[in-house]
């Protein structure tokens, strides 16, 4: 409610300096007022504040100088006008929320969580842990690889993310529920020298990434 009434008062105070300004011609600033006075008694209306009876040119009605009949037929119609604007209002609100749902339940999103426990894997050097989801049939990877640096030692480089390793393959949708098959596919890249019997100080290399092997769930 505060936010609605907040953005009507923004609209008043816009319009107001329009009227002000001097600049309109007479058919818009006619239009204008009109439009200053439906948003008034529209806010009056959803405030549950009296309703402000005027004429066709958005004047107020003096009750002085206008009859009980006049003023009742004016008060009809000034309160048909508000409701017409409060069913509009509720009308579109309620398309959107249509469009909102169909839209989510046409497109659901899914998402996989995996927490890394451990790598047993004998290497010697430092490695990288990759995972990732692929599709068997279409021999293709369908995420990007969530990358864990693994030391020679048997634990993570950043020793802080101990225990913590986890990782949210986000986006998966309907059309990825359709696929007859998808793996969980674990690759690991020895990084360090070309060859581990590599003694030669003179063949000496590090820091190069070779393939050292491949895990992988069956296809599901």
């Amino acid at each position: 409610m505060f936010r609605s009434v907040r953005h009507m008062i923004y609209d008043l105070i816009e319009w107001r300096s329009q009227i002000l300004s001097g600049t309109l011609p007479q058919d818009e600033l006619k239009e204008l007022k009109k439009k200053v006075t439906a948003k008034i008694d529209y806010g009056n209306r959803i405030l549950d504040l009296d309703l402000v009876v005027r004429d066709e040119d958005g004047n107020i009605l003096d009750p002085e100088q206008t009859s009980t009949i006049s003023l009742f037929r004016a008060h009809e119609i000034a309160s048909k006008q508000v409701e017409e604007r409060l069913q509009e209002e509720k009308s579109q609100k309620q398309n959107i929320d249509i469009n909102r749902q169909a839209k989510f339940a046409a497109t659901p999103s899914f998402a996989l969580f995996v927490n890394l426990k451990n790598v047993v894997c004998k290497i010697g050097e430092d490695a990288e842990v990759l995972m990732s989801l692929y599709d068997p049939l279409e021999s293709k990877f369908i995420s990007e690889n969530y990358l864990v640096r693994w030391s020679s030692c048997g634990l993570p480089k950043d020793i802080d993310r101990l225990h913590n390793l986890r990782a949210v393959f986000t986006d998966l949708g309907s059309k990825d529920l359709k696929r007859e098959k998808i793996s969980f596919v674990c690759q690991i890249v020895r990084v360090g020298r070309m060859e581990l019997r590599d003694n030669n100080t003179r063949k000496l290399t590090s820091g190069l990434r070779r393939p050292f092997g491949v895990a992988g769930t069956p296809g599901g």
